[in-house]
């Protein structure tokens, strides 16, 4: 398995390298197609995942909200030019900018509060639980305030998604070690935040098929980052006056900076890539790819065991994947008439 290090860094250098006002107008000006488009989307997730996991040690390393504040910092600097408005871009109108807080405040800073504090409370599987409802709780919002249609194919993406993930945290063995029972008094808590941050993730994705019709991905990314950094700021500052910095190890350094880069940068852009082509109902179905990366971090990465059942499930999200991304044929009609 690729170290978490090297994939991140080759997204953001990828981003990064390019990041021209031509460029720029031609994200505005032209989509990617739909096996591009649900490649990132799928990206954004297993990334997401990733970071979750590997959030644990950060958050017993670093207090949440100095981590966050660094977060939003370390991303912020890596992407200040993309600050820059494109000379394509329309001018932003009151709705559009109202939408950019809300997608920072909703995606960007509760969700990460919430999900940090959540992870620090409660166990993996019970993260795991939770998480499996994201694409169903997108697949509604799309419904309710995007008026999107939801077929049956992607409902059907939803219900697997939902039994496949349930699945595999049902399926996964307790935690070992002795701090697993003395922690069960906070996990209720716990895991009512994690699902906090999966309302959050959910109004993430709807909101953001909403912005892409006006912005760019990176001009996107780059604003609620800068948005998240303001509201966690004063937080940061009073957390980092009583904390020791020399204290915190190289390694939860480097773990700092993937952690940074991956969830400023890369799955923002990802995310806002995808949802350029892909409906946010059908989007929402590639969250699966959110617990199931954890899932493997935690085998690859943590040592845990993978047996018949974690496979099973595995197999049963991964077909709610092929049965959102496969296209549908209609009666009659071509592949290339339907274009």
């Amino acid at each position: 398995m690729p170290s978490p290090g090297k994939f991140c860094w080759g997204i953001i250098s990828g981003f990064a390298s390019n990041a021209t006002p031509s460029t720029e107008r031609a994200i505005l000006s032209s989509q990617p197609s739909r096996p591009v488009a649900f490649l990132c989307l799928a990206l954004s997730m297993a990334l997401v995942g990733s970071y979750v996991a590997l959030s644990k040690p950060l958050v017993a390393a670093i207090p949440v909200f100095l981590l966050a504040w660094m977060r939003f910092g370390i991303g912020g600097a890596a992407m200040l030019h993309w600050l820059r408005k494109p000379a394509g871009e329309p001018p932003m109108t009151a709705q559009t900018r109202r939408l950019l807080f809300l997608e920072s405040f909703l995606g960007n800073f509760l969700f990460s509060i919430c999900m940090l504090f959540g992870v620090s409370l409660t166990s993996a599987v019970s993260a795991g639980i939770i998480m499996a409802s994201i694409p169903a709780l997108v697949a509604v919002m799309s419904w309710t305030f995007l008026r999107e249609r939801i077929g049956p194919r992607t409902w059907a993406a939803v219900a697997c998604a939902a039994a496949g993930i349930g699945l595999l945290a049902l399926a996964q063995p307790d935690s070992d070690g002795p701090r697993a029972e003395t922690r069960t008094a906070d996990s209720w808590l716990g895991n009512l935040l994690v699902f906090a941050a999966v309302v959050c993730e959910a109004a993430y994705a709807v909101i953001g098929k909403k912005l892409t019709g006006t912005l760019g991905p990176k001009r996107i990314t780059s604003i609620i980052n800068l948005w998240g950094f303001a509201l966690v700021t004063p937080f940061g500052l009073y957390a980092a006056r009583s904390f020791d910095f020399g204290a915190v190890p190289a390694g939860i350094w480097l773990l700092l900076l993937f952690y940074s880069l991956a969830a400023s940068i890369g799955t923002v852009w990802l995310w806002m890539t995808g949802l350029k082509v892909v409906p946010a109902s059908q989007a929402g179905v590639f969250t699966v790819m959110l617990p199931i990366s954890a899932a493997l971090v935690g085998v690859f990465g943590l040592g845990e065991r993978l047996g018949g059942a974690q496979l099973l499930a595995f197999g049963i999200a991964l077909a709610g994947a092929l049965l959102a991304t496969l296209p549908a044929r209609i009666p009659g009609v071509t592949p290339a008439a339907s274009q």
